[in-house]
């Protein structure tokens, strides 16, 4: 397994988003190196979760139905409705959707994920690396899962948080939050 340390994420790019009132819509493409089958598994498998998604699931996401997801940093499972699970091309569960699209022997992967408008760079930073975090996992060389509180930890993070805002047109929120001030 490389060291996080080592890991440093490319340029932010592949994503944008649709504005609306609270929340925008973050659209994130990545062209994978493998099978819509393999990144099926990797996108619906809790063991493969585990590895590389912002977010632990007790039960496969791969069937309509009910799950718990726990979103790293919280310590709270949150019910969680899958909608849809169309193998290996579409997975719908609250307010997210991936679409498998197969690319000559690899996968155009789009994730549409719901975010408040205020933490939209953020989430485009976060998925941008577990999206790089889920491309080493399947081809072989793991780096663990860098999510949450732990991927904001890196400048790589900070840099592409201020990327996406750039691109979206938003001012990136300050991380972690200033604490107020005491008059």
């Amino acid at each position: 397994m490389i060291e996080h340390e080592a890991y440093t994420p490319g340029p932010a790019s592949g994503a944008q988003v649709i504005k609306g009132e609270e929340k925008w819509t973050l659209i994130l493409v990545r062209e994978l190196r493998h099978s819509p089958e393999k990144v099926w598994q990797a996108l619906t498998d809790p063991d493969h979760l585990r590895e590389w998604a912002p977010f632990e699931a007790d039960g496969s996401l791969g069937s309509v139905g009910t799950v718990q997801l726990t979103w790293m940093g919280t310590g709270r499972p949150l019910e969680t409705k899958v909608t849809r699970a169309d193998a290996p091309k579409v997975l719908e569960y609250n307010d997210t959707r991936w679409e498998l699209e197969a690319l000559g022997s690899g996968t155009r992967l789009t994730l549409w994920s719901n975010i408040d408008r205020r933490f939209i760079s953020m989430g485009a930073a976060g998925w941008h690396i577990s999206f790089d975090v889920l491309d080493r996992f399947l081809s072989g060389n793991p780096i663990g899962r860098i999510a949450g509180a732990d991927a904001m930890k890196f400048e790589g993070w900070h840099r592409l948080n201020a990327e996406y805002a750039a691109q979206f047109g938003v001012v990136p929120p300050k991380w972690p939050p200033q604490a107020a001030q005491k008059s």
